[in-house]
């Protein structure tokens, strides 16, 4: 192997360690939480927004949806003051499968940061 090749493959190796931490870095910014991930209908779920503390940060908004439910949850957040953690509880969901999502926003409604989760809340036998 020539010197050249050597230098080559680092620099691409390099290269792939930053794009890769880039990554890592946004998802640190916004995590999520849901539980229970399986749950029989009419299911309470706890939502749970973990974020990075940053002066840019205004809103966090949490979203369960299925075919046929949606409701969704918005908490104002004061910048690098606000928690790190938001929680929210969405009650009586009935079955489906959901997508929880949480937004992180900043001024201007500007989207900071995005994460979902899936969950099944599965209809009561009983229920019929």
């Amino acid at each position: 192997m020539t010197v050249r090749t050597l230098e080559w493959r680092t620099l691409v190796i390099i290269s792939v360690a930053v794009c890769l931490s880039g990554a890592a870095r946004s998802a640190e910014r916004l995590s999520l939480s849901v539980s229970p991930a399986i749950a029989v209908a009419p299911a309470d779920l706890v939502v749970k927004a973990t974020i990075e503390v940053s002066p840019a940060n205004r809103a966090i908004e949490v979203v369960a949806e299925s075919s046929d439910f949606y409701r969704s949850s918005e908490m104002p957040l004061d910048g690098a003051r606000a928690p790190r953690v938001a929680r929210f509880r969405f009650r009586s969901l009935p079955g489906g499968a959901y997508v929880v999502t949480a937004r992180l926003k900043g001024s201007g409604d500007e989207l900071l940061a995005e994460t979902r989760q899936q969950v099944q809340v599965v209809a009561s036998p009983l229920a019929r």
